[in-house]
């Protein structure tokens, strides 16, 4: 470990190759709750469309990588041709914990804000950035050194993110949504695994109707080889596509439950319960021990569906941004 009162005063420069693996370690150092592998961090970060070796800003000492901050900024849009130009992120900042009381979290995050601030960016949000998040926000409770130091550089909170787990260990497919499924059969509704030629109105459905991002991760997943069978859709009486479920469509990770939606019009009509629980069943089936997602708010629709069918929230984040004077 580093002397913090022997150590000299860290230089903080661009991402360089060779910087990767001790990067991932003084992460796995610095954030003992979210470690990351070196596979996440290529995909998630150095494969990134947007990446920009630039706006990587490494702490290092001695020659050893003590820190980083990343800002990121569209380089192509993630839907038709916005590139969002008054809008970065900050996805993830750390500093090794002997490395820490001398500033160098406020420098790498400075450094970080005025690249973005040279590029044009006068709005910053920390940590929600897609396609590639590594986590929806801060979660303040694991990380309250951290929280303190963006509120101190202007950042504020505009809303929470909930992460919620269900164990599927005696999984059973309830009796009363059994009921509702029959219910909903007999009027016409139709639940099942989608065809491909389904997939046009399913990522339509995603994109237009919930949230561009959906609609990229359905069709990546299934153009990586995700199996058809993660998914359930539903088409009401017409024929028309109004909603899905489904697992397994970020990076491959089976017990991660969504996206998942319905049409608003359809609300309350227990098609989202349905969906919910074929999925799960089916999670279940595969030898899942539990269904597990990242984000979505406990007193939204959806949260208060997943609270009803025994998911619990596991942590809370903080989804923050920063504006510059106007």
């Amino acid at each position: 470990m580093i002397d913090p009162t022997t150590s000299t005063r860290a230089g903080i420069r661009d991402f360089r190759a060779g910087d990767g693996p001790q990067l991932v370690e003084a992460w796995r150092r610095s954030a003992p709750a979210d470690p990351i592998a070196p596979d996440r961090f290529r995909s998630l970060v150095l494969l990134d469309a947007n990446f920009d070796p630039q706006g990587l800003r490494v702490a290092v000492d001695g020659g050893r990588v003590v820190g980083a901050a990343y800002a990121v900024r569209r380089l192509i849009p993630l839907t038709g041709t916005d590139l969002e130009p008054e809008q970065g992120w900050i996805p993830f900042f750390f500093v090794d914990p002997a490395a820490r009381g001398r500033g160098l979290g406020r420098r790498l995050l400075t450094e970080a804000l005025d690249w973005l601030g040279a590029h044009g960016r006068t709005r910053v949000d920390f940590s929600s950035y897609t396609p590639n998040y590594v986590l929806p926000g801060l979660d303040a409770e694991a990380y309250p050194a951290a929280a303190g130091l963006l509120e101190s550089l202007g950042f504020r909170t505009l809303y929470e993110a909930a992460a919620m787990d269900r164990s599927l260990v005696g999984y059973r497919f309830p009796e009363d949504v059994m009921r509702r499924l029959d219910e909903l059969t007999v009027q016409g509704y139709r639940f099942d695994t989608p065809a491909d030629d389904d997939l046009v109105d399913l990522v339509a459905l995603a994109g237009h109707h919930f949230n561009p991002d959906w609609a990229r991760a359905i069709r990546e997943c299934l153009a990586a080889g995700t199996p058809l069978d993660r998914i359930v859709v539903v088409r009401d009486p017409s024929g028309r596509l109004v909603g899905w479920a489904m697992h397994g469509a970020y990076e491959s990770a089976d017990e991660r439950f969504g996206p998942f939606g319905v049409l608003e019009e359809m609300r309350g009509t227990g098609l989202g319960k349905v969906l919910l629980h074929l999925v799960l069943e089916r999670m279940r089936a595969r030898g899942a021990h539990s269904a597990w997602f990242l984000w979505t708010g406990e007193r939204s629709p959806a949260g208060r569906l997943y609270l009803k069918t025994g998911f619990t929230t596991t942590r809370v984040f903080r989804v923050m941004r920063r504006e510059a004077s106007r």
